[in-house]
Order: structure tokens, then sequence, then C-alpha cells
């Protein structure tokens, strides 16, 4: 009976302050840079998945390759030199991913939490901030791990000699 007549009183505060179409559009608002931030994320990590794919399929065509006899004279490098560079550039941007994929997590809390916000009278501001700048510094480590892969790749791979 208590039980029931709380929820109530919970249920009927909630509605009160989910009606406003003021403060639903509010909430809207506060949640749009985030959003904007989440696509960006996504973009780079679509880039950084691309990467990532074209790199798994070399390896799985250089291992193919050399279970066939390939004449010297067709191979630039030698195999293992080849698929060890690849799997270093590789593991760089299975990290860059991962970072980029918690900044993608943290921001979507932001956007969740700034919605919530506009319907509780709790102080959120220092919570939201520090999420923020979590997100951010996620996504600079995942941008700096794939910029190391990016520099691999312009260098090349290494010689011959070592």
């Amino acid at each position: 009976m208590i039980l029931d007549l709380l929820a109530s009183v919970i249920a009927d505060d909630l509605v009160q302050r989910t009606s406003s179409t003021v403060r639903v559009r509010e909430a809207l608002e506060l949640s749009l840079a985030p959003a904007f931030l989440l696509v960006g994320i996504g973009s780079l990590m679509n880039v950084m998945m691309q990467r990532l794919t074209w790199l798994a399929d070399r390896i799985e065509r250089l291992c193919a390759n050399s279970a066939q006899e390939t004449p010297a004279f067709l191979s630039r490098l030698p195999f293992e030199t080849e698929v060890e560079w690849l799997t270093k550039r590789r593991r760089l941007v299975r990290v860059a991913v991962k970072f980029s994929t918690g900044a993608a997590v943290v921001i979507s809390l932001v956007i969740a939490v700034l919605f919530i916000s506009a319907f509780v009278e709790a102080p959120i501001g220092i919570g939201v901030t520090a999420l923020w700048v979590f997100t951010i510094g996620l996504q600079i480590t995942g941008l700096c791990y794939f910029l190391r892969e990016a520099l691999m790749a312009a260098d090349g791979p290494p010689d011959k000699g070592g």
C-alpha cells in the first residue's frame, strides 16, 4: 500500500517533469553537440576499420601465398619481415579502434546524462564535464595510435637488410 502510494507519487512527478515540451526540447538541444561528436567518432572508426580490414586481408593473402613456392625475384621482402610489419601496424589500429570505441561509449553516456538532467534537480555539471574531457582524451589517444600506424605505412616496410 505504501509502496503503491510512493510509486504513484514518483510516477506523477516524472510525468509532470517529462510532459513539458520546453524541457524535452532543452534536453535535446543539450544533447546535440555530443551527438555530433558521436557521429564524428563513428566516421573515424569507419576509416580505422577499413584500414584494419585491409591489413588483415593482406596478412591472409601473404600467408596463403607463402604456402606456394614463389620465385625469389617476385618477392620484395622476405615473407616474415612483411607479415611482422603488417602485424605491428594491425596491432596499432586495433588499439586505436579500442580507444575510439571507449570514446563513443563515454560520449553516449554524456548524451544520456544530459537528457536526464532536464528532468532531475541534481547538479551534474562537473560529472558531464569530466565525462566530456575523458571522451576527448580517449579519442586523442586513439588518434595518436592511428597516426603511429599511418606513419609506419608512409615509411614503408623495413629494408631487407634490417
